[in-house]
């Protein structure tokens, strides 16, 4: 069983920057570089819950046109550990967002999700 868990969410001016975390748990370091997809999601209040994007096993990432250009997603294997490096940041980008992980290939739908973070929260302000 993967556990995922959240950190570094917070409030920060439009324009600024945040990056979260997400601790991988419960793998072995093996699975992130092999056979896990990790992935983060975000849903806004009254939203439904909406990919960001996504890193392959083998490195490639691929984003959402919404942050294409401003949000990075990177991961290092042996701290089992994926990180959102969110820059520019916009109101519009206020959310919960998930760190998730899908076995063996990506998904940009939410029931093809295998593991779920808890969420941590990014409020951006005008």
């Amino acid at each position: 069983q993967v556990q995922l868990v959240e950190s570094g969410g917070g409030s920060v001016q439009a324009e600024g920057s945040l990056r979260l975390s997400c601790a991988v748990s419960g793998t072995s370091t093996k699975d992130l570089a092999v056979g896990l997809c990790m992935e983060w999601f975000r849903q806004a209040p009254g939203k439904e819950r909406e990919w960001v994007g996504s890193i392959r096993s083998d490195g490639a990432t691929t984003y959402g046109d919404s942050v294409k250009g401003r949000f990075t997603i990177s991961k290092d294997n042996a701290k089992n550990t994926l990180y959102l490096q969110m820059a520019s940041l916009k109101p519009e980008d206020t959310a919960m967002y998930y760190c998730a992980a899908k076995k063996w290939g990506c998904t940009v739908a939410v029931p093809g999700i295998d593991y779920w973070g808890q969420g941590t929260q990014v409020t951006v302000s005008s």
